[in-house]
């Protein structure tokens, strides 16, 4: 009898269910999106219900799509978007709030008061954070503070708190798991990567109680089964579970030390495997657990530019110098080179390496001669200059060049912006077959733990690469990309 997989992947503005077989090949891919909320300038929150609704509508049509018995699912794979915070009664489900998303910058204030009070590095050396609005820490507090009977009710042990694989665990398994997996655990700012526990001095700084935490489980092992759930019948494992960014590292098949990945979506994410020490970042970048898979944990460096495709599609519904996004190849293409214009899209602050949420979006180098077309190439260099920063920390940080680079992500099917990636890293780009490598990653992780897969090594036979990008750039010309590129992020 085949075997399928279900991944579920939980993302920002909507989720995906995809059906993947034992080859690793996708058998059906559905996205269902829904709303976003916006109460205040700089708030960003979600409703848990819409959250559900979305994946469990995309499972519904991705079931109907692959023409597959649900019967024959064999385990469910969850990916996430990570670091939104959701807090609910154990005894109803029901939150008690909206969720709190990861974009939300509600929590600056106190953040910025922790970071004067001297707290960074403590927060830093025992996480591998910074102490920035992002992670869940102080989105816990905020909620704890600011819900009515929160505080009596999370004391009394009546709420549990979870980021969102946390929450679709507890959803797919009838209420019966409050687990979470140690990557996501990771990214709350709670979590020691050295003693590997949630840490009570930082919960006490940060003033959440460690009877809502969820209990700390691999990335690759059964959590629960199926209960109560629409389409599908009760009793299949959900056996694997990873933030997006991790998810994607294992699906891009990036296993020995100096294996990095970048996805390309809203925003970049770069990830370097560092094997199975945290290597503490002196650089701007983030250490984190990449995954634990049977008795062995891996770490990664994570840098992240905040803006990435979401460039394009400012220069879509912004500037309207483009219709659709796809359109911005052609554009970009329709000129030899940028005409010397240097676009730093620091439209929503500078993420790693140089966390400053005070830098704004900057176009340097504008002349009479200066069309749409050099801006839009502008663009694309941008975001892969963006890369490059975050790519020289990773190098600074681990003392070695980067073994491999695998790119994934909507952004890279375009091959301007991949073969400038290229030039400008020197170094090979390699995009794969399936660029859906978060879910593929999700996917992977629970097949492992019900044995659909025999381990890591089977993974990376099945891996294919669709294409590779050389680098064919001089140094001098590199350079001259580079000097331009400094003194314009100077000035951001």
């Amino acid at each position: 009898m085949a075997k399928y997989i279900l991944a579920l992947d939980q993302g920002t503005t909507g989720s995906t269910v995809m059906v993947i077989d034992e080859q690793i090949r996708v058998r059906a891919k559905v996205n269902q999106e829904f709303p976003q909320i916006y109460p205040r300038p700089g708030w960003v929150e979600h409703d848990p219900a819409d959250i559900w609704g979305s994946v469990t509508g995309a499972l519904e049509k991705a079931l109907a799509q692959a023409e597959v018995d649900p019967a024959d699912i064999a385990c469910i794979g969850i990916t996430n978007q990570r670091e939104t915070t959701l807090i609910w009664d154990r005894a109803t489900g029901e939150p008690i709030h909206n969720a709190i998303v990861w974009q939300d910058r509600r929590t600056a204030d106190r953040c910025k008061a922790m970071r004067e009070d001297g707290l960074s590095e403590t927060f830093k050396k025992r996480t591998g954070l910074v102490l920035d609005p992002y992670f869940s820490g102080t989105k816990i507090r905020w909620l704890l503070e600011n819900v009515s009977g929160a505080r009596t009710a999370a004391d009394a042990g009546d709420l549990a708190f979870g980021t969102v694989d946390s929450y679709l665990i507890w959803r797919l398994t009838g209420g019966e798991v409050h687990v979470t997996d140690v990557s996501n655990a990771s990214r709350t700012l709670l979590y020691n990567l050295d003693d590997l526990r949630w840490d009570p001095e930082l919960m006490s700084r940060l003033r959440v109680p460690e009877g809502i935490l969820p209990q700390v489980r691999g990335s690759s092992e059964v959590y629960g089964y199926t209960q109560g759930v629409p389409g599908l019948p009760d009793g299949i494992p959900v056996s694997g579970a990873a933030g997006d960014q991790q998810a994607a590292l294992f699906g891009q098949a990036c296993f020995e030390p100096g294996d990095a990945k970048c996805t390309y979506g809203t925003g970049a994410f770069l990830l370097v495997n560092t094997g199975n020490k945290p290597v503490a970042s002196e650089s701007g970048l983030l250490t984190t657990v990449a995954w634990w898979v049977g008795d062995e944990i891996t770490y990664a460096l994570e840098g992240s530019a905040f803006i990435a495709g979401a460039a394009v599609q400012w220069l879509r519904d912004g500037l309207k110098i483009i219709s659709s996004a796809p359109e911005v190849e052609s554009l970009a293409s329709s000129v030899p080179d940028s005409g010397g214009v240097v676009f730093v899209p620091a439209l929503v602050g500078l993420g790693a390496p140089h966390w400053r949420p005070e830098a704004r979006g900057l176009i340097k180098g504008i002349t009479r001669g200066t069309t749409d077309a050099h801006i839009a190439r502008a663009t694309l260099e941008g975001i892969a200059l963006s890369i490059h920063d975050l790519t020289r920390a990773m190098v600074q940080d681990t003392g070695r060049p980067v073994a491999s680079f695998k790119v994934d992500g909507g952004a890279t099917a375009d091959d301007l912006l991949m073969q400038f990636q290229a030039d400008i890293l020197d170094q090979e780009i390699v995009r794969p077959e399936v660029t859906e490598t978060t879910a593929v990653g999700a996917a992977l992780l629970a097949g492992l733990a019900v044995g659909v897969w025999s381990g890591p090594e089977a993974i990376s036979e099945a891996w294919k690469p669709e294409r590779v990008f050389h680098p064919e750039m001089s140094a001098e010309a590199r350079q001259e990309h580079l000097d331009r590129w400094k003194d314009a992020v100077g000035l951001a």
